[in-house]
């Protein structure tokens, strides 16, 4: 199976920055595609941010310009840098990955999450 623990989420102010990482682990082939999601209290689970294997990047548009998202293949890792934040872009971050692992099989996977809070 394929593991991802997520990790960087905290405590910030307003305009402050964070980079959350995302460690994938197990029997990994390829990794086909890395994303990141968020839930807001009371709130629907939002797409964050995606990348492809092809480099290909999506962004929602409320984080378009502040936030960017990578990966390291020699790490299986990957990273979103989020800068400028904003009181409302307080919520819990879920890592997700899916590809094929060592054995071929598709795996679609999901971290735990990791709290960002965004207050003064």
């Amino acid at each position: 199976q394929v593991q991802l623990v997520e990790s960087g989420g905290g405590l910030v102010q307003p305009g402050g920055s964070l980079r959350l990482s995302c460690a994938a682990s197990g029997s990994i082939f390829v990794i086909n595609r890395m994303g990141w999601y968020r839930q807001a209290p009371g709130k629907e689970r939002e797409l964050v941010a995606i990348i492809t294997s092809g480099g290909g990047t999506n962004y929602a548009d409320s984080v378009k310009c502040r936030f960017t998202i990578s990966g390291d293949n020699a790490k299986n890792t990957g990273y979103l840098q989020m800068n400028s934040l904003k009181p409302e872009d307080t919520a819990v971050y879920y890592c997700t990955a899916n590809g094929l692992s060592a054995w071929r099989k598709f795996y679609d996977s999901w971290g735990q999450g990791t709290q960002v809070t965004v207050s003064s």
